[in-house]
């Protein structure tokens, strides 16, 4: 995520004109905007952290459905 959010910054720096960024080549943005394409494609998927992200969102789901339950109870 902060890859997405350091080239969106680079974007509005480059298009804008801003110091230093408007002599800096639109190639190196799109070179980082490359790099975000294979990492959330390619590299995420392999080293599971898709799967990580999903699954600890399900056992959170999981902690609140069963504290609700024993909430109900009392």
């Amino acid at each position: 995520m902060p890859l997405i959010i350091l080239i969106a910054l680079l974007v509005a720096l480059r298009a804008l004109e801003v110091w230093k960024f408007a002599d800096l080549s639109w190639w190196w943005i799109v070179a980082l905007m490359a790099v975000a394409f294979i990492w959330f494609e390619f590299i995420e998927k392999m080293l599971g952290l898709d799967k990580k992200k999903a699954h600890n969102a399900d056992n959170q789901r999981r902690k609140d459905r069963v504290k609700h339950s024993f909430a109900k109870r009392k």
